[in-house]
């Protein structure tokens, strides 16, 4: 038998992965998307801009599942949940931040070779993951 979380988390990941593609490409607009790795004030308010829509989106998804399926979700741990995507979104996307992290990690031929959105895209759905679990363990 699955466990009240373990539904929860089951129907909360893909919500979560389907709204971020949805917020990351069609709700961001080019303005956001171009500005916000700039390291002036600028390119803070791009991206602040970008993950606060970003998070409305996979709220509102997290939320439509929650509602639909009559989920046992704490809302303090949804809030928790939509915190840690929105934080770790915002620090990703500032691009300078995650092309420090693959440097750190050797990963900087692949990351300036073509292999900074695959490393980027593949930073949110890791976040994404420990949303989920963090909302279906709350």
């Amino acid at each position: 038998m699955m466990t009240h979380a373990a539904l929860t988390f089951a129907v909360s990941l893909p919500a979560l992965l389907v709204a971020h593609h949805a917020g990351d490409h069609w709700v961001q607009t080019s303005h956001q998307a171009d500005g916000k790795a700039h390291r002036a004030r600028a390119g803070s308010y791009c991206c602040a801009k970008h993950v606060a829509t970003y998070t409305i989106t996979t709220a509102a998804a997290q939320g439509l599942v929650w509602v639909l399926f009559a989920l046992p979700i704490n809302p303090v741990a949804f809030l928790a949940g939509q915190l840690v995507s929105a934080v770790t979104h915002y620090w990703a996307d500032r691009r300078f931040t995650l092309a420090w992290l693959a440097r750190v990690l050797g990963k900087s031929d692949y990351y300036n070779n073509g292999g900074a959105y695959e490393l980027d895209q593949s930073w949110h759905r890791a976040w994404l993951l420990i949303a989920a679990l963090i909302t279906a363990l709350g």
